[in-house]
């Protein structure tokens, strides 16, 4: 899609950060001496959540003692990274996006093979797929998820009598009740652009749903969102809650803290964003943090209700590496409920693991817990179409934006984003475009 994850993100706080892991013993090769660096970018949370982690490896073991290294964020660490491996200059171990940025840094030609890793038979079945080329699997996951769907405020429902919803038309039926009830049926922030994308963000997996196929068909231009049924209706949905007055007066100049604090405070009933949220949410009204839950952006089944699910990072090991036993005993520590509960320690996971053993800690908030009913029911999360499709455009917040304010109709945005994402395609060399 359209939104990069380096941008949300680093919006949201839920980006990830760098280590270096010293050696005790000398330079050199695949034993327990030498250097070993652990690449990451340098979000503040991401350096917390790895300061933790250091030191809970640095305890669990005597052979290697770790240092933090850090790189920017970005299209400047994408290129930092793909330098590096260029010039075989890479640390030991980086963190670096899953998905089809992946797929950029050429991993069968650049990585080190993890495939018989023991924790490689531990993760959950969305995970494997956005780190895997040539049928060998390359990276670990780096911490935990991060879904879009819908936050809504729990007292609201409660004094309304609403139950959350499983198909498109009950959602608009309690946003529709909460505007009667004098709130913002559905709160946008069109302040901060790149929000004005969840509704076709987070519908994904009522897209795939509907058609396993959509992701194959349009990597190779066989479909668009314009012209299929499931995925046109995204950006009709994105027409319909203005059009019928459900948003926010000011949706237009709302940012992304105001539309948060409309949802914990009451003011607004529902708020299309990341799981990540809660985060800000946590900082700024901590008292409303167990008045909030979140669901699943509903479509036209209730069967197959599910959630889209943004990959974490992955841990990888360039084919350069001087000392790859010591990075694969760090990839297996991160792979631990160890490790994990130390990365959550510095700073909290933001949703499920990608480790089926490993649950979340009792004391993170309940809507980030009951994440992990989608998780664990099959067939009920579907990885974000940017994990499954390199094509991907530029504008989509814009055009949204453009539809969200009456602007153009659905057909023309979904038109003009089709037309935006081929010059992405062409520009990557991809057939069939």
């Amino acid at each position: 899609m359209a939104i990069s994850r380096r941008s949300f993100l680093a919006a949201t706080g839920a980006a990830t950060s760098v280590i270096a892991i010293t050696g005790c013993g000398g330079s050199g090769g695949g034993g327990g001496g030498g250097t070993v660096t652990f690449l990451v970018d340098n979000d503040p949370n991401n350096i917390a959540a790895t300061e933790s982690l250091i030191a809970a490896f640095n305890e669990s073991q005597s052979d290697y003692e770790f240092a933090m290294e850090t790189r920017p964020g970005g299209t400047e660490g994408d290129n930092l990274v793909k330098t590096r491996l260029s010039t075989q200059d890479m640390p030991d171990a980086f963190s670096y996006n899953s998905g089809s940025l992946f797929q950029a840094i050429r991993p069968a030609q650049n990585l080190l093979d993890l495939s018989d890793q023991p924790w490689v038979s531990r993760l959950a079945e969305s995970f494997p797929d956005s780190v895997s080329a040539d049928g060998k699997i390359f990276g670990a996951p780096h911490g935990g998820s991060n879904s879009g769907g819908i936050w809504y405020h729990k007292p609201t429902y409660e004094e309304l009598g609403l139950e959350v919803p499983l198909t498109w038309d009950d959602f608009i039926a309690n946003a529709e009740a909460a505007k009667s009830a004098g709130k913002h049926g559905v709160i946008q922030s069109y302040g901060d652009t790149y929000t004005s994308q969840f509704l076709v963000l987070a519908d994904y997996h009522n897209v795939a749903t509907a058609n396993p196929d959509f992701a194959e068909q349009y990597t190779a231009n066989e479909v668009g969102f314009a012209d299929d049924p499931t995925a046109f209706k995204s950006f009709e949905h994105v027409e319909q809650i203005t059009k019928e007055g459900l948003v926010n007066e000011d949706y237009v100049s709302t940012t992304l803290e105001q539309a948060l604090a409309y949802l914990a405070t009451g003011e607004g009933a529902h708020f299309p964003f990341f799981a990540s949220g809660i985060s800000e949410i946590e900082a700024n009204h901590p008292d409303s943090l167990e008045d909030v839950g979140f669901f699943a952006l509903p479509g036209d089944d209730a069967a197959t209700n599910g959630l889209t699910v943004w990959l974490p990072n992955g841990i990888y090991i360039p084919g350069t590496a001087e000392n790859p036993d010591a990075a694969k005993a760090f990839l297996a520590f991160v792979a631990s409920a160890e490790g994990l509960a130390a990365m959550a320690e510095g700073a909290q996971p933001t949703g499920p693991y990608m480790l089926t053993d490993v649950p979340l800690p009792d004391d993170v908030p309940t809507a980030i817990r009951e994440l992990q009913t989608y998780f664990d029911t099959e067939g009920a999360t579907t990885p974000a179409l940017e994990f499954v499709s390199p094509v991907k455009g530029p504008n989509l917040e814009n055009i949204l934006i453009e539809l969200g304010t009456g602007s153009i109709d659905a057909k023309t945005a979904a038109q003009r984003y089709d037309q935006d994402v081929e010059k992405q395609a062409q520009q990557l060399g991809l057939e069939g475009w």
